[in-house]
């Protein structure tokens, strides 16, 4: 009966909120996990103890606060569709408090940075992948889907299906439709190559679409060029905070970044505060370390 519930409560997942198969997935890792924890046979025997007990188990196990936050949040929205759909008459999660962690600042690089990548010799479809993650701000999910119909080079934007399938329209800069037409004689190429019937965006050498691996392997590999640990959400960091020092506005911005809150968008306001700190105390020869604000 459980795993049934659990099944459903997926399936709705899926084709109601139109949630990924990556989130689906965590969503099932965290669900099965707490209901071996409980064994139990009926979600009236769960209290407010046992969820207690279950963040105490993951904190033994040394969870990450992030991990545990992701994991009472898979809960919360399980018991809610369970409740709203009579399969259990109490939610214990709705007294329980999340973890309180400090937010950490994203790791951005400089435009120098940024330049000194796209300089070395990168290949015409590794040229792409850095103009879309860092001049479109585009999430790896969103880069790996693109499809050749999710732009228009005339009209200078693309489509890109982020969180939930919500569309949002990108605008595209000039240095990004450059490498666009560039890689495009060579994705022709590869489809008349090998007889691909595919409308992905990006193809390897090989004729197979790229897939998350790959961007995270190869933008890693990028980074230790640079001396840096990176990922490609550092480049979509780094895209929004120099749009604000650069003077868009934060509605902007956000819009562009497909954030449903402001609050998120925000954060990346004091990243430029403080890089703006970091380069007045190093020019000024002051330590950072004794002053206030």
């Amino acid at each position: 009966m459980i795993s049934q519930d659990l099944s459903e409560y997926l399936e709705y997942l899926e084709l109601e909120r139109g949630l990924s198969k990556n989130t689906i997935d965590a969503y099932k890792t965290d669900l099965m996990m707490f209901l071996d924890f409980c064994n139990c046979t009926d979600y009236n025997d769960i209290s407010r103890m046992t969820i207690h007990s279950y963040i105490i188990f993951l904190r033994e196990k040394n969870y990450l606060p992030t991990s545990v936050i992701r994991k009472i949040s898979s809960l919360r929205g399980f018991f809610k569709w369970l409740c709203a759909n009579e399969k259990c008459k109490i939610d214990s999660t709705l007294t329980i408090e999340r973890p309180k962690i400090p937010k950490k600042l994203p790791k951005v690089l400089t435009i120098t940075e940024i330049e000194e990548i796209l300089n070395a010799n990168l290949t015409k479809l590794q040229q792409v992948i850095v103009e879309l993650l860092y001049g479109c701000g585009l999430r790896v999910s969103e880069l790996v889907n693109l499809t050749v119909n999710n732009f228009d080079i005339n009209a200078k934007y693309l489509s890109a299906f982020g969180k939930g399938s919500k569309e949002r329209i990108v605008p595209l800069g000039s240095k990004a439709i450059y490498a666009l037409k560039q890689y495009m004689t060579q994705r022709d190429f590869l489809v008349k190559k090998f007889r691909l019937d595919t409308k992905r965006l990006l193809i390897s050498d090989l004729g197979k679409p790229l897939t998350r691996q790959n961007i995270y392997t190869f933008i890693h590999e990028q980074g230790k060029k640079i001396h840096k640990n990176i990922s490609p959400h550092t480049l979509r960091h780094s895209y929004a905070t120099h749009l604000l020092e650069n003077g868009a506005n934060l509605r902007v911005v956000q819009e562009l970044l497909g954030h449903s809150d402001v609050a998120t968008t925000q954060l990346y306001t004091h990243i430029s505060k403080k890089r703006l700190k970091d380069v007045y105390f190093s020019i000024n020869g002051v330590n950072n370390e004794y002053n206030c604000g």
